[in-house]
């Protein structure tokens, strides 16, 4: 996604009334929505279907998106068109105050909005041919946090293999703003973490995401996705939630 994307989707609104004010808004006005119907939209891919290729197949990033994302926002207006206040706060400020929603819509929440916004962040993520490796303030967090990136990677790569059936790894910063990996299930966003003031990267390893090209090994996907990272979106996420 190019910037002029990213600004698009930055246009916020006020809060709705079921939700407290948060502060740490870190990234989410790179992933805020617009009030206006539909109130929620796909994100431009900002690349073609085959431009990770052959790390990430083509087949994979078109169902990816044109199904799996696709199918998270459809659901998300549908419950948008019963629950307008939805619309009204930025995804990420929702889904931290998730137990302030009415609790029949916070299942359809968590699943759909987590989805939606892990999904936006996820495809920003990656680009082709992008930097090896990241730079600047990232890259000494990085190295004071893990050691080296390497490190970081094997840990990220750990967390991945040991989420049982779906979810995401990440690197997050930490309530004393240090990087740290975690992992979370199914569509859960860093954002419902306690104490993580948001995530730097996020990889799916949910098998829609590789199970095309790799089968089960979720091990060869992990160590394939490190070549598309976008490491210049990473450290423009890093330097935000350091604010």
């Amino acid at each position: 996604m190019n910037r002029r994307d990213s600004i698009k989707l930055a246009v916020g609104a006020s809060a709705a009334a079921f939700l407290p004010p948060l502060v740490g808004a870190g990234s989410d006005a790179a992933l805020a929505q617009t009030v206006a119907p539909p109130a929620f939209t796909l994100p431009p891919l900002g690349y073609a279907f085959d431009a990770l290729e052959p790390h990430i197949d083509a087949e994979t990033m078109r169902i990816h998106y044109e199904k799996h994302h696709a199918g998270y926002v459809k659901n998300l207006n549908d419950m948008a068109t019963q629950h307008a206040s939805l619309a009204g706060v930025s995804m990420a400020k929702t889904l931290r105050a998730i137990d302030k929603l009415p609790t029949g819509i916070q299942d359809g929440v968590r699943n759909n909005m987590g989805g939606h916004w892990n999904h936006s962040f996820f495809w920003q993520l990656m680009t082709p041919g992008g930097a090896r490796e990241p730079g600047g303030k990232l890259k000494a967090a990085i190295e004071e946090a893990f050691g080296s990136l390497d490190a970081m990677q094997d840990a990220v790569n750990k967390a991945g293999l040991a989420r049982f059936g779906s979810g995401w790894a990440w690197v997050g910063v930490g309530a004393q703003g240090k990087l740290v990996v975690f992992s979370t299930g199914n569509q859960d966003s860093p954002h419902m973490v306690a104490g993580m003031r948001g995530g730097v990267l996020g990889v799916d390893v949910w098998e829609h995401a590789y199970y095309l090209k790799h089968r089960s090994a979720r091990g060869a996907y992990l160590k394939a996705w490190w070549n598309v990272v976008n490491w210049d979106k990473a450290s423009e996420v890093y330097e935000q939630l350091l604010v």
